[in-house]
């Protein structure tokens, strides 16, 4: 993707003109053009020579002004004097060549532009299934996706809903696929097919946004496990109320790293380590293994275990019911990083 001179911007706003209206104004942008040539012509009709019948009516002004702009050209009116050659060389063939033009644009824009979105995004959808759905691509959101790649998931199967085109822009530059829309509304999640999706991730910015949307994704994907922030301690329940599987406050999290400072300098960093990849140690979940079942959790050998999640409760390492696994239990472990991957960098 190119990049921008950051000293170039411009204002845009989507445009409030219905289609009919805009394919009206070319029209008429076009019968003006005609209107200007065949008014010239016809004030200088002695510079045309009619080699039918030798005279120029009006209508003998309006056919050649049509075929001399469509380029068909017969010969059985030509012009003559040199004035009128001169128009048709300097005013006649810039028309023509504008007329083309806006023709040709106005078939891309409404007709093939949009057969060849339609069919794309056909494409794309046929092959949504197992994807990571990121409703929000601000500074949070943008930040879970650069984790997402670096942790491995391949950023064609992250999707990126969002209203701003430059946020757009920056996650098409990761490689993900892009949507910019309103992940509020029905229509849009289906799109993305959020059914068919691993994970959602909401970041929105605004918590009774990301609630919203939250709402709107567990009301069509009953079973996808949904992952949203929220700023406010107050809207961790009517976020959890709305479907969320879990619910970030990263104001709270951010006060749990400062008062584990106060106990130790280096329990901060333990734990930034623990969530980022980029660190020498990282968590991991995965179900239990068969040989495992009857074990404690502290004789697995692929990490140190932490937790086991046995339907809907957990329970920790200390736990007396972690002496002995069982069949669909969930362990989360702290397993070696040693060779964490690159983070992409964002534009």
């Amino acid at each position: 993707m190119s990049r921008r001179d950051p000293s170039h911007r411009t204002l845009r706003r989507a445009s409030q003109t219905p289609v009919w209206m805009q394919i009206a104004w070319r029209v008429l942008a076009v019968l003006a053009l005609l209107g200007l040539a065949i008014s010239v012509h016809w004030f200088d009709r002695n510079g045309l020579r009619d080699n039918y019948d030798g005279k120029v009516s009006f209508l003998d002004v309006i056919y050649f002004t049509m075929i001399s702009i469509t380029t068909t050209g017969y010969g059985d009116i030509a012009p003559v004097s040199e004035r009128a050659r001169m128009f048709d060389a300097l005013v006649v063939t810039p028309i023509r060549v504008f007329v083309v033009l806006l023709f040709i644009g106005t078939t891309y824009q409404f007709v093939l532009r949009r057969t060849w979105d339609r069919w794309l995004m056909a494409r794309i959808q046929k092959n949504l299934e197992g994807h990571v759905i990121v409703a929000g691509f601000g500074k949070t959101g943008s930040e879970a996706v650069v984790e997402l790649i670096a942790r491995g998931e391949p950023p064609e199967r992250i999707v990126v809903i969002d209203r701003d085109q430059a946020n757009i822009a920056a996650a098409e530059a990761l490689g993900c696929t892009v949507l910019q829309a309103d992940a509020t509304r029905d229509t849009i999640l289906q799109d993305v097919r959020v059914a068919n999706a691993k994970t959602v991730i909401v970041a929105a910015g605004r918590d009774d946004t990301s609630i919203l949307i939250t709402l709107t994704a567990r009301h069509l994907a009953p079973t996808v496990p949904i992952s949203v922030i929220v700023k406010a301690e107050d809207n961790e329940l009517p976020a959890r109320a709305a479907g969320a599987t879990s619910v970030i406050n990263p104001v709270s999290f951010a006060g749990l790293l400062l008062a584990g400072s106060c106990r130790g300098i280096h329990m901060a960093e333990y734990m930034v380590d623990l969530a980022s990849i980029g660190g020498p140690i990282a968590l991991s979940e995965r179900a239990v293994l068969p040989e495992e079942l009857g074990k404690p959790l502290s004789a697995i050998t692929t990490g140190l275990g932490v937790r086991v999640y046995r339907g809907e409760r957990f329970f920790s390492f200390a736990s007396p019911e972690a002496a002995s696994l069982e069949s669909g239990d969930v362990i989360v472990e702290i397993v070696p990083n040693p060779a964490p991957p690159p983070r992409p960098r964002r534009t």
